[in-house]
């Protein structure tokens, strides 16, 4: 059975880290000591839960953790300092602090290094997250032992309802939109002003304006979606954040 070290310092081990064509080492003590963080472990840099789910949800989410009292989000894999760097640019995880645990001793010291021979990747950690305050741990969320890459309760979500249950989740939106249309402009910048994150798909570029119609019933640009709302156009974008 895999240890909970609730109630334990974690272990004392040194990361060998590449930054700016530099090595530099950082200790448990650098990332730890005098701070509250939330830790979240996994099998294996770009692969695929921890790419579309571990990754982006606890980036997605940082704000939120620091406004109730988290100091930083750490992600713990076992792999090397290079995979790791990559990895993080192409997640565009810039609010999470990704640390290569390459040899594994972190790994080892918290009792969860794994054999995952069977899928060619040797030693690598379980799947589990922790929130840390000054070094000792306070609680452990491990996934259940069983075959395959269980995910289940690591999760940003399940770390945030622990620490605040009442905790408000950042708004979120999507947009379809076209070069060169001032309204779509105006759009964005309403949603830039209220701090809303936002994806863009470009019609004519990215989707068809058939896909447009499809999506929303509509012809004409922008189109905006929050948390997987329909709102409209600009003007009826305008009157939502007149009301919320």
């Amino acid at each position: 059975m895999l240890p909970n070290r609730e109630g334990e310092k974690v272990p004392n081990v040194t990361f060998k880290v590449r930054e700016d064509s530099e090595w530099r080492e950082i200790t448990t003590k650098d990332l730890f000591a005098g701070k509250t963080v939330v830790v979240f472990s996994l099998p294996g840099a770009f692969t695929p839960t921890c790419s579309s789910s571990h990754l982006p949800r606890y980036n997605e989410l940082a704000g939120v953790f620091k406004e109730n009292g988290v100091d930083e989000i750490i992600c713990i894999s076992v792999n090397d300092t290079f995979v790791m760097n990559e990895w993080q640019k192409t997640q565009q995880a810039e609010n999470v602090t990704l640390i290569p645990d390459g040899n594994g001793e972190f790994t080892e010291g918290m009792g969860m290094l794994v054999e995952k021979n069977d899928l060619g990747f040797g030693k690598r950690s379980w799947r589990y997250s922790m929130l840390v305050k000054d070094s000792v741990i306070e609680k452990m969320f491990i996934e259940p032992e069983k075959p395959g890459d269980p995910f289940e309760v690591s999760d940003a979500d399940t770390m945030l309802n622990y620490i605040n249950p009442n905790a408000q989740l950042p708004k979120f939106a999507f947009i379809f939109s076209k070069e060169g249309c001032p309204y779509c402009l105006r759009a964005k910048k309403m949603l830039n002003e209220h701090n809303i994150g936002y994806e863009e798909i470009l019609i004519n570029k990215d989707y068809t304006p058939r896909t447009l119609r499809a999506v929303s019933g509509a012809e004409t640009t922008p189109q905006v979606f929050m948390n997987g709302e329909l709102i409209g156009g600009s003007e009826e974008l305008a009157e939502y954040f007149s009301k919320n």
